[in-house]
This record gives C-alpha cells, structure tokens and sequence, in this order.
C-alpha cells in the first residue's frame, strides 16, 4: 500500500496530525510520511532530544510535545500544547507502544498493568482529548498503531497479546459509536518490524542461546509465519492510506501488514 503520491496532498494539506511515539521507529515513519503528504505534525514523545532527528527530517511545519502518554495529566498538557502550536487536532496516531515478554506463571499483575496502561488506557486518554473538537467539526481520523498479536496468540507475551486486543476491541466499538459523526477509527497491524523492539528480542536470544544474530531473527519471524521483516515505511503507508480516505470509507478495519503481497507471497529474508 503506496500512496506517497500527489493524490494524498489534497486531504491532509494543513491538516493536524499528532503522533504519539514519534521519536523513532514506526511513529517517525508515520510523522515524516503524514508531513511529506501535507499535514502538520505534532511528534508527542517524552524524550525531546530524540525526537530532534525527526523533526530535522519533516517537510513541514511541526511542534514537539512532551509526555509519558500514559500519565493522563501529562497528556492532557502535552495534547493542550500541541493544539495552541499548529490548531485542533485532525489526525491521531496512537502509536506509542513498549513490549515485555515472560511465561504467564512469572507475569505478576504490575506486568499486565504496564501493558494495558501503554496499548490501552494510553490510546483511550488520548482520544477522549482529541474527539470532542473531531465531532463538533464533523472530522477527524484516529489510527491505533496494534499488532498481529492483536488478532492472534503468541507465547511468553500473554499480557501484551492481551493489551493489543483490548486495543483493537477498542477501534472497533468506537468506530461504530463516533463514525457516523464524521470520525473514522482505525487500526494497523504489523508483523515483526524493523523496530528497536524486534532488536532487542533478537539481541535477548543471542545472549541466552549463543546464536548468532541472523539466526535468531530467522527463528523469531519462522515462528511468526513471516519470510521477512515488516519496514517501518510500510506500515507508515497504510496510515497514509487510512487518513487520506475520505470519511465514510469502512472504519473499524484492523489492517494487517505482514509483508505479504496478495496471493501471500512474500521474498526471502534479505531479498
């Protein structure tokens, strides 16, 4: 799903898009590639000397707004601030996501608590701060950044599986609540993605089983079904695709984006 064409300017010019996360990763792929089609980009992150890179890169105007998005205070500033810099919030992007892995019998209720904190109060906080002025314009777009974890199971992750079903069980009943108010919600699923999380997996295995790197992502994507690694710029595409839409296009949609073309095929690792 492409569409860094000019067909994208004309939805989202001067539109303001906010990005929670957007620091690095898939939120920096989703700030720059909104920005590249026109919008105004809030980077929400609550480190703002990552984010500087970031902001470097977008071709447009932008602001950087600062909080732990699951502090609701905190994001209530920082969604504030963001709204006096570049105007009511269009666009957002919850993004911002973190993962732990451990067996069930050792994840103790904190664990649980953080992931539903981050992959659903989180999203949950901020949009309750950014759709009373979508629904009184009569527009908006909310894309929830989950998971293929969202929509099956995996072991060793029971609490964050759960928290991005949760997550996705949350798109989808507000999509219907606010949709017909002229809000479309919706989430993005990625496979395993050229993050720092699937680094830090890959690095967790070389350390305990001695394999070397390449190895160790070969087993965790085998496991995952996948023949290669998911780009950031891939999922940032179907953001793109889902806020250029025009309103009244299907809401509630969990896309998935696992590499695949559509008859399934997919190259080889490395291809």
């Amino acid at each position: 799903m492409n569409l860094h064409t000019s067909d994208s300017l004309p939805a989202l010019a001067g539109r303001h898009a906010l990005v929670t996360g957007a620091n690095r990763g898939i939120g920096a792929a989703i700030a720059r590639s909104l920005s590249a089609a026109g919008a105004h980009v809030s980077l929400l992150v609550r480190d703002p000397a990552r984010a500087e890179a970031v902001a470097a890169s977008l071709a447009g105007p932008y602001t950087v707004v600062v909080a732990d998005v699951t502090d609701r205070e905190a994001l209530t500033g920082a969604c504030a601030a963001a709204a006096k810099a570049l105007g009511p919030v269009d666009i957002l992007v919850n993004n911002a996501g973190t993962a732990e892995s451990a067996p069930f019998l050792k994840s103790d209720a904190a664990l649980f608590d953080r992931m539903i904190a981050m992959h659903l109060m989180a999203p949950v906080y901020a949009s309750q701060e950014v759709l009373p002025g979508m629904i009184e314009r009569g527009f908006g777009h909310i894309v929830n950044v989950a998971s293929v974890a969202g929509l099956m199971g995996a072991p060793y992750v029971t609490a964050y599986t759960a928290a991005k079903h949760a997550m996705i069980g949350f798109t989808r009943s507000l999509a219907l609540e606010v949709g017909p108010r002229g809000v479309a919600v919706n989430a993005v699923c990625p496979a395993y993605t050229d993050t720092d999380l699937v680094t830090g997996a890959v690095e967790r295995i070389v350390q305990r089983t001695g394999r070397s790197a390449s190895d160790a992502l070969h087993s965790i994507l085998s496991d995952a079904g996948q023949t290669r690694i998911v780009t950031s710029e891939e999922v940032a595409d179907a953001v793109l695709a889902l806020c250029a839409a025009p309103i009244g296009a299907p809401v509630g949609q969990a896309i998935v984006i696992d590499g695949r073309a559509v008859d399934g095929s997919a190259p080889e690792i490395g291809a």
